[in-house]
């Protein structure tokens, strides 16, 4: 019995420790200063924290999908490029606030709304330009086919 009494007491307090884990999502506002616009739907922050304290990393802008840099033909890089230098505009100068905060699937990097001095959500004003796709986690789009192009084929249009 006395071999049992460490193990009954974890599971007694099982849910009171589970309460005191990290939450997977953060309401927000946190400011963050841009350090750099990585494509045009990624942004490396240093988000204030604490006072005087910062934390560094990378945003994915949450529900949107941009174009690659290194994309599958020159029709997605030139678009990449675009999407790149409208989000560089958009968050100007000054701060950035970030809201519904959560990890991302791929370690290091948050998911986040992002809005700037201008604009109260940088990834709807990119969707409504037309410059990145709505996007949940699933299948991306092909934005070479999108783009009316053939992938690894260049600046060939694709015929159908």
């Amino acid at each position: 019995m006395l071999r049992l009494a460490p193990l009954l007491l974890l599971l007694t307090f099982a849910p009171a420790l589970a309460d005191d884990l990290p939450p997977r999502e953060i309401a927000g506002p946190v400011t963050a200063r841009v350090v750099k616009v990585r494509d045009g739907d990624t942004v490396e922050v240093e988000a204030y924290i604490w006072p005087l304290q910062t934390v560094s990393v990378a945003v994915r802008l949450r529900g949107v999908d941009a174009p690659e840099l290194k994309g599958k033909c020159a029709a997605e890089e030139a678009a990449a490029r675009d999407a790149r230098d409208r989000l560089t505009e958009l968050v100007g100068e000054g701060p950035v606030q970030l809201t519904k905060i959560s990890g991302d699937k791929y370690f290091g990097r948050v998911l986040a709304d992002m809005a700037s001095a201008g604009e109260p959500d940088l990834g709807r004003r990119l969707l409504g330009e037309g410059l990145v796709d709505a996007y949940d986690g699933g299948r991306r789009r092909d934005w070479c086919a999108a783009l009316g192009f053939r992938s690894g084929d260049g600046d060939t249009p694709s015929r159908g």
